[in-house]
């Protein structure tokens, strides 16, 4: 089964955005828990939340992924801003545990020049505070592209992070192919060697997601610059070639590509032609 969907907003509830993905032939799909440049969520609807499963149920969804706010950076210099992602981050946490869905991703942040090593010491400090034996969610480290001081550009940097984490069995990582392809993982010349190499350090049961972008910008580049699909640097055939991979074709795809819903519909249709996949 093929697990595909867009970021949707959940602005009027997730069974009208359960609604959307299933309008464009979506089957999952990822969602902001909140603002994602601010701090505010919206109160929890249960009754909401359990006509969005039982629609989700009916039409053979996948696993949704919840997206932290970008605002979240656990390895900041500032007490203050690590106190913030801290109480944003156990706040979702707790949230998830009534929301249809078990994986949680976020960026990892930025060292703000303190160094990779202090910032994935500050990383890791919170995450043993906040994660609880009872959570039943699965927490994501995403992948970078190497921007500024961003943490997690190497798959090292995210293997630390897991290794000093207690509860480290409700860890895991979401793959971007546009922020791997941007850190300098060459996805389309040599897939095979970079799925060896994440597998020998992190370990592919780990990879709970797939990011799937295209690159604006060439291997190697460290810019976070998404394209569509088929229109950038990575390319259409290197895309169908990880999605069929037998390694990746059943962990859960989702477009972070700079299109609206129309312009996702197209993409999933076009996908789903390629590989012929009604």
């Amino acid at each position: 089964m093929l697990y595909i969907g867009p970021h949707i907003s959940t602005s009027k509830g997730m069974y009208m955005a359960t609604k959307d993905a299933i309008s464009i032939s979506a089957n999952t799909f990822q969602f902001f828990t909140r603002n994602p440049r601010g701090s505010k969520a919206k109160e929890l609807n249960l009754e909401d939340m359990a006509k969005c499963k039982v629609l989700m149920e009916e039409n053979n969804f996948g696993p949704l992924l919840a997206h932290a706010p970008y605002t979240l950076n656990m390895s900041s210099a500032s007490e203050s801003t690590r106190e913030f992602a801290k109480m944003v981050f156990e706040d979702d946490l707790n949230r998830m545990e009534y929301i249809p869905c078990n994986l949680y991703n976020f960026h990892p942040g930025s060292h703000v020049g303190q160094g990779a090593e202090r910032g994935i010491e500050l990383i890791a400090q919170i995450l043993n505070e906040v994660l609880k034996e009872g959570h039943t969610t699965t927490v994501l480290l995403e992948l970078m592209s190497g921007k500024g001081t961003e943490i997690g550009i190497v798959f090292e940097e995210v293997k630390e992070i897991i290794d000093r984490v207690k509860l480290n069995d409700k860890l895991g990582i979401c793959l971007d192919t546009c922020h791997i392809y941007s850190a300098g993982y060459d996805i389309v010349n040599n897939l095979d060697g970079v799925i060896e190499e994440l597998d020998k350090i992190i370990g592919l049961d780990r990879l709970k997601a797939i990011h799937l972008n295209d690159s604006k910008n060439p291997l190697g580049s460290k810019k976070d610059r998404h394209e569509t699909i088929g229109q950038g640097h990575i390319g259409l055939k290197a895309i169908l070639n990880i999605m069929t991979h037998p390694k990746l074709k059943h962990i859960p795809f989702f477009l972070e590509t700079p299109n609206e819903l129309e312009g996702h519909r197209e993409e999933i249709e076009m996908i789903r032609k390629a590989l012929k996949i009604q």
